[in-house]
């Protein structure tokens, strides 16, 4: 994909900031040398600083979204822009943009609806030891939860179609949007595709927002609530287990004490185990139900994704067969 052909897309650059005025300008500067037609567009989170100045003076659209988090920010921005290829990336300079035409590139060729950026060198970013393990055990995790379809779940450098954008949901508020970006993929089976992309550190100035255990416990909340809402199954039949297990446990002393004797002489623990019992079965029973209804659910989310009309590259394939396009083919009618 060369660059004339992406002058023919609407493309946009949306950059979700918190107090980074000490890099925003060059950021913004270096993706209209890259981009020169794409919209940028810096959405500002509430900072305390020049942020919003010093991207409007490097030429960026400056939007305000008050209800503080990364999610809420992403949220205002899938619903508010439109456009063919959505760019999404920080302003604080770790991410190149000079990479955006690639990562555009790869999104397209491989005809997919999210190309991630995954970052090399992130387990030595910010000299945070704890943020390298974190990275390494949610995405350990995500593998055994959701899938292998990602490496890097926590990457926000990435690449969108229009059909994904406005088909994703974004209900989380905070750093956890990334994971529930990839969630939305694993779940409805989108194609996707991932590229090793260069990771820089921050420059002096510029400090992270991330708190390594409160955005970590977050994550791993959002874990638990994406696993219940998208595979009840699997998540209720785990308690369900757990429960099972404890119950067994309480069970198993009291019942060969009255095969031997003929007595129950700890008769709450009996009652307790046998209400531990019910208790499992009802897990396992809420978790067959609420199955059926996530299959339901996720029906609704393919066809809502299926609405929007691809560009992804298919229509060269098209003309190539002698089919006209699917927009050529609603302006005949």
């Amino acid at each position: 994909m060369t660059g004339p052909a992406l002058n023919n897309l609407s493309i946009a650059v949306l950059l979700p900031c918190y107090n980074e005025e000490a890099t925003i300008a060059d950021v913004v500067t270096r993706f209209r040398a890259v981009l020169p037609n794409a919209r940028i567009l810096v959405f500002d989170n509430n900072s305390k600083d020049l942020t919003a100045l010093r991207a409007r003076t490097a030429g960026a659209t400056v939007i305000r979204e008050p209800r503080q988090g990364k999610g809420n920010v992403v949220r205002r921005m899938f619903s508010d822009v439109d456009a063919d290829i959505y760019v999404m990336a920080d302003g604080d300079g770790t991410y190149a943009p000079e990479d955006a035409p690639l990562l555009i590139t790869t999104l397209l060729t491989e005809h997919a609806d999210m190309a991630v950026g995954t970052r090399r060198g992130v387990e030595e970013d910010a000299g945070r030891s704890g943020h390298a393990f974190g990275n390494r055990i949610f995405n350990r995790l995500y593998h055994a939860l959701f899938g292998r379809d990602f490496t890097d779940i926590f990457s926000g450098y990435r690449a969108f179609t229009r059909r994904y954008v406005k088909s994703f949901p974004a209900v989380s508020g905070g750093f956890e949007i990334e994971t529930e970006m990839s969630v939305h993929a694993s779940m409805l089976k989108l194609p996707v595709v991932e590229i090793a992309l260069d990771y820089g550190r921050r420059p002096e100035g510029s400090s992270s927002k991330l708190s390594t255990y409160k955005d970590g416990a977050k994550i791993l909340w959002m874990f638990a609530m994406l696993l219940k809402e998208t595979r009840p199954f699997r998540f209720f039949g785990a308690i369900s287990l757990a429960t099972l297990g404890v119950s067994m446990a309480l069970m198993i002393p009291v019942l060969i004490e009255y095969f031997a004797t003929g007595l129950v002489p700890r008769m709450p623990t009996w009652m307790l185990s046998v209400g531990l019992l019910v208790l499992s079965m009802l897990f396992s029973m809420t978790g067959l139900i609420l199955d059926s209804v996530a299959r339901g659910r996720a029906e609704q989310k393919r066809m809502a994704y299926l609405s929007y009309g691809s560009i992804r590259g298919e229509t060269v394939d098209i003309r190539r067969a002698g089919v006209p396009a699917r927009g050529q083919a609603a302006r005949a009618a």
